[in-house]
């Protein structure tokens, strides 16, 4: 549970100093940790880590929550942090780089 919160809010904190407003949504909102606004846009970020080179998911699948995207980060560990459209399996050479995902247009 720990590792999980310190994830979320290594994430958050990484997204806040490129300047984007961040309201932790965990536990209460359902299938998004992270809500996320910037120059009138808005995503929904799952957050997982693991130790692996591959994170089984299992959680919220649609590309979309209310019209707005949803994606899964994952914090691979070792700064190597991955930003994917939800799905079942996700391997730290796949997805898009964390970095280069906040610089992205949406």
């Amino acid at each position: 549970m720990k590792k999980g919160y310190r994830s979320e809010r290594k994430i958050r904190k990484l997204l806040e100093k490129n300047g984007w407003l961040v309201i932790r949504a965990a536990g209460s909102f359902g299938d998004a940790d992270l809500v996320c606004f910037k120059n009138g846009k808005c995503i929904f970020l799952q957050v997982k880590s693991t130790k692996n080179s591959i994170l089984y998911y299992k959680g919220y699948k649609k590309e979309k929550i209310e019209g707005f995207p949803f994606y899964v980060v994952v914090d691979f560990g070792y700064n190597k942090i991955k930003v994917f459209k939800p799905k079942e399996k996700m391997n730290k050479e796949d997805g898009k780089n964390f970095f280069e995902f906040l610089g992205s247009k949406f």
